[in-house]
């Protein structure tokens, strides 16, 4: 009989995942990762760990499966929250929940499966593996299409992919309910957790102050027909563009008009709208640029300004992970695939290309919001291929 650690994280998906298991046989083992325990930063409206802790103790006695709680805030915080207020600091914005199933779930996590004697671990993920003919472990969307979480996932290797389950995969959220009402599992009306991984529903600003200070700063506003946006958007879209194309535009104070003072630029993300307390503008008002050295937010006015829409970006070459070996980068060799530069985002088409060394996408269409720091997903049919970083 094989082994499977499940993570139960005290909600209704890794619930019905153990049930799942159970059913079919498996020797099952229930895991709460216990990953943060600092309430200060969370809303006083959001669960506590403590409650998803509960929860998962009585889905465990419920389905008669043994339970424990795994400690891992030393290696969370190491990991994640470091890396957090590293980028931050720099002006990017991370993607914790990525990195959190990189490095904690299918990491340190599975590793103290292993410890236990576990086949594989299991969690409530909404996609599913696939097994190729050629033994890969093919990780595909989850048939949810409104829940598909294959891109926090997109940096798993293949090793990683190999000893991983998803019991929900194939499954709507609604059927999901449904199984977990119908075996009285106390988690059936339980709302979905919000925020960021493990730590619940944050103030974003509260928790970077811990460790970032506030630095009173100017917003500057860069007119839509500014010069430097003209001449990007004047360019041709075309792979022999791609690294121009891809370049961010950096602007300076002198480029545009000062129309309000913000507490930090490390505290703000490109394509932001929200908390930038500008008023008096004649239409909404989004972050285009970020300069923390000089401490400056770039804004421009309405969605469709140039400076927050671009055609192509650049991935880091140390950060792209390739899960399949259906997907070789070769220098200026484009590859057409489908992309996802955000979480709930329709797959974008483009080429993929390597070029002097440096890794690219080309977009079909316009890209809205592309964020240093961020991920960059490839995907072909319902296949995630790998990711990278954006720079």
């Amino acid at each position: 009989m094989k082994r499977i650690v499940v993570g139960l994280s005290g909600g209704v998906d890794s619930s019905v995942s153990a049930y799942l298991l159970k059913e079919a046989g498996y020797d099952v083992i229930g895991i709460f990762m216990k990953n943060w325990h600092d309430e200060s930063v969370t809303l006083s409206d959001d669960c506590p760990w403590i409650d998803d802790s509960n929860d998962a103790l009585l889905i465990a006695n419920q389905l008669g499966i043994p339970f424990q709680v795994l400690d891992l805030s030393k290696e969370y915080r190491e990991r994640i929250v470091n890396y957090m207020f590293a980028e931050y600091a720099a002006g990017r914005t991370p993607n914790p929940d990525v990195l959190c199933n990189r490095e904690i779930k299918f990491d340190v996590f599975l590793n103290a499966a292993m410890q236990l004697g576990a086949d594989y671990v299991a969690t409530g993920h909404y996609c599913r593996t696939h097994l190729a003919e050629n033994g890969e472990t093919q990780l595909l969307s989850g048939a949810d299409r409104s829940k598909d979480q294959s891109y926090f996932l997109c940096q798993l290797t293949q090793a990683q992919l190999q000893k991983v389950l998803f019991p929900i995969g194939h499954l709507q959220k609604t059927e999901v309910r449904n199984i977990a009402a119908k075996q009285g599992l106390i988690t059936a009306g339980k709302k979905d957790s919000q925020g960021l991984c493990f730590v619940g529903k944050i103030s974003l600003p509260v928790f970077l102050q811990q460790q970032l200070n506030v630095k009173k700063g100017h917003i500057i506003e860069i007119p839509s027909n500014h010069p430097k946006v003209l001449r990007y958007h004047n360019l041709a879209v075309n792979l022999e563009n791609v690294e121009q194309l891809s370049e961010k535009i950096h602007f300076e104070a002198e480029d545009g008009l000062c129309v309000g003072e913000h507490d930090g630029a490390h505290f703000y993300t490109i394509g932001q709208r929200k908390g930038l307390q500008i008023g008096g503008r004649p239409f909404p008002s989004f972050v285009i640029g970020l300069d923390t050295e000089s401490n400056l937010v770039y804004t421009g006015q309405k969605d469709e300004h140039g400076g927050l829409n671009k055609w192509a970006l650049e991935i880091e070459n140390q950060s792209i992970i390739v899960n399949s070996s259906m997907l070789e980068i070769k220098e200026n060799q484009p590859v057409e695939l489908n992309f996802r530069i955000r979480y709930r985002q329709p797959l974008q088409s483009g080429q993929l290309i390597r070029k002097n060394n440096r890794t690219f996408v080309l977009f079909t269409e316009l890209q809205r919001g592309i964020t240093p720091g961020q991920f960059c997903a490839f995907y072909l049919g319902d296949q995630l291929l790998g990711s990278g970083v954006i720079r």
